[in-house]
């Protein structure tokens, strides 16, 4: 579970992705949005006294780099980071590309915490997808289309109590555990991951 306006989530991303690698042959990744601003969550970001220090401590702690794009939003303090909108643009790339959800969830998160798009415009996901090699048009049809998709995710994620984001389910026969958390590397997981795995065999 991610949100692509959470920045522990842009910082755990590297971790999954290569834990995804070296583990292909025995997952399946599912990648869903959370709604991390949503309804009266959603207010401008200069409202948020603790994105500053929590952006140093995610960059300290995970290597993430924060580019000057977002530094500027930050700093001008009027953007809204709007879950909802973001959850949609993340459902219509990765409509247009099941395979690759992780990929284009990371490219939202640059986007985003490098180059300081806003992840609610139509523009953001036609440089998505020529990024990703996707279908331009039809990325953004699904962007206008696809925000039952997004409500969808946002469900998911209650219904398997999540609250926090980055979080990692591992789906077993003997039901759901969370794997690391937003400092793991890719290479804890997987020793959680085997020793999940191990636990349950036994």
């Amino acid at each position: 579970m991610f949100d692509a306006y959470c920045g522990w989530c842009h910082g755990f991303g590297p971790a999954v992705a290569g834990f995804a690698a070296a583990n292909a042959g025995r997952i399946e990744l599912d990648v869903v949005s959370g709604g991390l601003f949503t309804g009266a969550r959603v207010a401008p970001i200069g409202t948020m006294p603790y994105v500053d220090g929590a952006n140093a401590r995610i960059a300290e702690l995970t290597g993430a780099e924060f580019g000057p794009g977002y530094r500027a939003l930050v700093s001008d303090g009027r953007f809204r980071m709007d879950s909802t909108a973001a959850a949609t643009g993340f459902a219509a790339l990765r409509a247009v590309a099941p395979d690759r959800a992780l990929e284009a969830a990371e490219a939202m998160q640059r986007a985003f915490y490098v180059d300081g798009l806003s992840l609610a415009e139509a523009d953001t996901y036609r440089h998505l997808a020529g990024l990703l090699g996707l279908d331009a048009d039809a990325v953004l049809t699904g962007f206008t289309s696809s925000g039952a998709l997004a409500a969808q995710d946002f469900t998911r994620a209650a219904r398997l109590g999540v609250t926090s984001y980055p979080t990692l389910l591992l789906h077993t026969a003997t039901g759901v555990v969370r794997l690391g958390g937003p400092t793991s590397t890719a290479a804890h997981l997987t020793d959680a991951l085997d020793r999940h795995l191990t636990s349950v065999s036994h």
